[in-house]
């Protein structure tokens, strides 16, 4: 059963016909008025936890994920805010009966449901369950289907890591906070990776989700190397056009989670790999789901971001790791080509922004470090590493190592940083990066979201010596500071006849390597949700 799409822009409903998303529904018993009922009872419902607001296929989808005691049948029931009666449900509502599955990790159930034709612009209201055994009521709304938006990007919260989850939770829900706070419009939340320290340990899955927040705005979940050895990490994130194949995988289906996905949003084109999966072939693999993804959807999008865990272009602990010497080969000159033009990464708990790069070569010898204006030209990629977000732990720059890498040397600009990188830096204070999308630019900063004082896990227990710009020479800068930003301006033919399926060079009309710079659906493989669509839903 389909919503009825007229109010949906063209462009939306020919992108969900393309996508013939579906999900497996359990428990569904009668259609009654053009809604769902489900079997829940008083005396057999599930209480349910960890719920998690997710992204879904386009912008008038978001997927639910939860936890839940027992495996009947569960439901999502979801309405416009307008229409709650003094905080009650009314008695008709949209109801999505949920996939719900036999959890491997701590024996009880997970389940999932998408929740699709939602209309711009609107507040809604939803709760997780059964007839007897109801969530709390949580809300989130939509904004615009196109135009300008504001999404943020957070690194390796990784609860647990500093030894306690407690300080490791309260820096992550500050981080959360304060973003939030400060940009309460922000549309999208996306994740670098490493949610936890441990996969399957539910104290610290428990930590990181307990913020409200993460059940208001969209959560685009990254697999780390931390999330990737047991099943939690994708029975709590439910993503859509997934694709879990052996080569995105990274080994044993059975007790590891993993897989590659991508989502469009207004005029970004998301694509998120498992870097976890790196060997034997897997970046060749990787590679080519970009390109497929690329040539079937890229025209949907003004902007492709690219979403992974492994920085290869990391300043500190990680920058000669022997994945990225190998990725430095295999990955930049692919992502040119491919018309990419942001790069995100997490798993080196530092910050670092780069030169626009090319071909994995700076594009422009002129561009100065950290220059406040950029222009992309015909394939230049900006790549950004997220530092902390909780301050569980961080990672100091290193220098340039010539001897371990011989082709990650110093930067003959600023030698103390790599040649790759326009900024490096590192305070041991709470930071996210926030992306503006506009029509004619993307507007990059890493802002602090903490100072030296509690909660910073890693300083409050002495596992950092110094805190504070210049390794600790100058005081903490306040809370919503700006450690960075960037205006990167791209191409301005970028991909509009092919969306850059193919090296920009073939047509860069008359831009070349000098300009500009010197400024100081949608199904895939593995989705198997059949949405649930009752027509009532617009009423």
């Amino acid at each position: 059963m389909k919503f009825d799409n007229r109010t949906q822009s063209p462009g939306l409903v020919r992108r969900r016909v393309a996508m013939g998303a579906t999900a497996a529904v359990i428990g569904m018993t009668a259609v009654l008025g053009g809604g769902l009922t489900a079997a829940v009872h008083a005396d057999n419902a599930a209480t349910v936890s960890g719920i998690v607001l997710g992204v879904g296929a386009t912008e008038s989808q978001r997927v639910v994920s939860w936890y839940a005691s027992a495996g009947t049948a569960q439901v999502v029931e979801v309405v416009p805010t307008s229409k709650l009666v003094k905080g009650q449900f009314p008695k008709h509502t949209t109801t999505f009966p949920a996939t719900v599955a036999a959890n491997t990790v701590n024996g009880g159930y997970n389940g999932h449901v998408t929740i699709d034709g939602l209309k711009k612009n609107t507040a809604y209201s939803y709760r997780v369950g059964g007839a007897g055994a109801w969530s709390p009521t949580y809300s989130f709304r939509t904004r615009d289907f196109k135009g300008d938006f504001d999404f943020l990007f957070f690194g390796d919260p990784q609860i647990g890591s500093s030894g306690d989850v407690a300080k490791d939770g309260a820096g992550w829900a500050d981080t959360v906070n304060v973003a939030l706070t400060a940009n309460p419009k922000a549309e999208l939340l996306v994740s670098g990776g490493d949610q936890v320290e441990t996969a399957n340990t539910e104290t610290q899955w428990n930590a990181f989700l307990a913020p409200d927040k993460l059940r208001q705005y969209p959560w685009a979940a990254t697999i780390g190397n931390h999330d990737v050895g047991g099943k939690a990490y994708e029975q709590h994130f439910w993503t859509p056009n997934t694709d879990r194949s052996a080569p995105f995988y990274n080994g044993d289906a059975a007790t590891r989670s993993g897989g590659d996905y991508w989502y469009v949003y207004k005029d970004v084109l998301f694509i998120d790999i498992n870097s976890n999966a790196y060997a034997t072939g897997a970046d060749a693999a990787h590679i080519g789901y970009i390109t497929n993804v690329v040539k079937a959807h890229g025209r949907d999008a003004k902007y492709t971001v690219l979403v992974y865990h492994h920085s290869i272009y990391s300043p500190a602990s990680h920058a000669n790791d022997g994945d990225n010497q190998l990725r430095r080969q295999d990955f930049p000159t692919a992502f040119s080509n491919l018309g990419v033009d942001l790069v995100l990464q997490g798993h080196d708990h530092s910050y670092s922004r780069s030169y626009v790069i090319k071909n994995g070569q700076k594009a422009n010898k002129a561009e100065r470090p950290g220059a406040a204006e950029v222009a992309a030209g015909p394939g230049g990629v900006i790549y950004v590493t997220a530092n902390s977000a909780s301050g569980s732990k961080y990672y100091d720059i290193t220098a340039p190592d010539v001897t371990k890498d011989p082709n990650y040397g110093p930067d003959p600009l600023n030698p103390k940083s790599h040649w790759a990188n326009s900024v490096e830096n590192q305070e041991h204070v709470r930071t996210y990066v926030k992306v503006q999308v506009r029509g004619d630019k993307l507007v990059v900063e890493n802002l602090r979201s903490g100072t030296c004082a509690a909660p910073n896990a890693a300083v409050e227990l002495g596992q950092e010596s110094w805190c504070g710009p210049d390794s600790g020479a100058s005081a903490a800068k306040p809370v919503g500071s700006t450690v960075d930003k960037v205006v990167v301006r791209p191409y301005d033919d970028h991909g509009h006849d092919d969306h850059g399926h193919g090296d920009h060079d073939d047509h860069d009309h008359g831009h070349d390597d000098d300009h500009g710079h010197g400024h100081d659906d949608h199904g895939g493989k593995g989705h198997d949700d059949k949405v649930a669509t009752p027509a009532s839903w617009l009423q």
